[in-house]
């Protein structure tokens, strides 16, 4: 009797646990699927990164529009223009733009224009807690990584289930390192300018050029 109890409590954990990753795939689904409806979209946020053992906390504010795979990222006083094809770093303390192919190989490292749809490879995920967000329900779904070695520990997704747009990317790092990302405005197909994704050299004159490859 006390095996087939045991038996039975394992189904259905199994049960609630396929349950819960469905559900938890069908809204990350639902995120990414909304996403791709707009022609593209317009982010300010908020940045805070803590490592208590480091006793480091920075805290920044920052904006993202992004069209496709195309962005534009300002943050820290660092200008990032990605193109499609070509990612360009500007930093105007340093007069320097460093110029390379995006970062394709770390699977782990969550771009503009990934932070939509990055859940889709290398990842498990379920769903997480549900917090109330002055008045807006936030239903949060927990992503972690499928290879141990990653330096990442896990990834908390907080979504709006009104809109189904992200309101809080939370990640947590292998040493504990704490980034949050909180949404302040989500806008999207905002008219944008022919060249706002293309790196024009004339606007940088006497800067540092490096190219990496």
């Amino acid at each position: 009797m006390k095996n087939i109890l045991i038996a039975f409590l394992i189904v259905c954990n199994t049960v609630t646990f396929a349950q819960n990753t469905t559900k938890a795939k069908e809204l990350l689904d639902e995120v990414n699927a909304k996403a791709k409806s707009y022609d593209n979209i317009s982010i300010d946020f908020k940045y805070v990164l803590i490592n208590t053992e480091e006793n480091i906390k920075q805290e920044t504010h920052g904006n993202v529009i992004m069209q496709g795979e195309k962005y534009v990222l300002n943050i820290m006083g660092i200008t990032r223009i990605y193109d499609g094809k070509t990612l360009y770093n500007i930093s105007p303390e340093d007069e320097e733009v460093t110029i390379s192919s995006e970062n394709t190989e770390d699977e782990n490292t969550i771009t503009p224009s990934k932070m939509l749809s990055f859940y889709e490879e290398g990842y498990n995920y379920s769903m997480d807690i549900v917090q109330n967000v002055n008045g807006r329900k936030i239903q949060y779904v927990k992503l972690i990584p499928i290879d141990s070695k990653s330096e990442i520990k896990h990834v908390l997704l907080g979504i709006d289930t009104k809109t189904k747009h992200i309101y809080t990317l939370i990640e947590i790092g292998a040493n504990n390192t704490k980034t949050t990302l909180t949404v302040n405005s989500f806008k999207t197909n905002k008219p944008l300018s022919k060249t706002l994704f293309t790196f024009d050299a004339d606007k940088y004159k006497g800067y540092f050029i490096n190219k990496l490859d």
